[in-house]
């Protein structure tokens, strides 16, 4: 199966290149921009019908405030994908699982005051293939630049070092946009705008996962 990866297109995703092929396509939130106006659903849902893929993934981010504040009209609106929020699927023996929730910052969407995010993240099952969140584990691709505040969640570090997702894919910190591996997980923060928002390194840049029942294989 192979994994096409994005995140955090905030409106753009018209100006996204051309797609690479692939089985299951997963944005992991921030699709929308000011998150109040439902155009930027009906676009976003029009883009990912476009897409020529079997399955389409998506997570909320905290620039999707309709998918807070509306959840059912959103949700009504966003129908040439999966939406997952704190629920998963498996799709050919894969499983996936996501969640919009990210450490409070000023007044967004699904946010929780720091330190109090573990009751979503023990929610993660356990044997799980690919974790999709939109905000990173605390100290891995968390920075807005080198030398930065780390960023991330460290209740979400803490239960993904535990039960060890083969894949974590995220965004949020746009920049701390690329990929990291330890012995059990390969982290993709696939955000495709920069901190300046446009889609320039370290950002700008559609992920590829293969991934198979019985490894995990990895595409430069």
């Amino acid at each position: 199966m192979r994994l096409v990866v994005t995140s955090d297109t905030h409106g753009l995703h018209d100006k996204v290149d051309r797609l690479p092929d692939g089985d299951v396509l997963v944005h992991a939130g921030d699709f929308m921009n000011s998150g109040y106006d439902v155009q930027d659903i009906v676009s976003f849902n029009r883009w990912l019908g476009d897409q020529p893929f079997k399955h389409r993934l998506v997570c909320g981010g905290n620039h999707d405030r309709y998918f807070e504040n509306a959840p059912q009209l959103a949700r009504e609106l966003l129908t040439n994908a999966t939406y997952l929020e704190n629920t998963g699927i498996t799709l050919d023996g894969v499983t996936f699982w996501g969640s919009p929730y990210t450490p409070e910052f000023l007044n967004w969407a699904f946010m929780y005051p720091r330190g109090s995010g573990e009751r979503y993240w023990e929610l993660i099952p356990d044997d799980l293939d690919v974790l999709i969140t939109h905000g990173p584990p605390l100290g891995i691709l968390d920075q807005t630049a080198p030398k930065e505040a780390h960023l991330g969640c460290a209740e979400l570090f803490d239960v993904v070092k535990r039960k060890k997702p083969r894949v974590h894919i995220f965004g949020h910190i746009h920049g701390g946009a690329g990929t990291f591996e330890n012995e059990t997980t390969r982290f993709i923060n696939a955000a495709y705008l920069n901190e300046r928002y446009k889609p320039l390194p370290p950002a700008g840049k559609i992920h590829i996962v293969d991934i198979s029942l019985q490894n995990l294989e990895r595409t430069p």
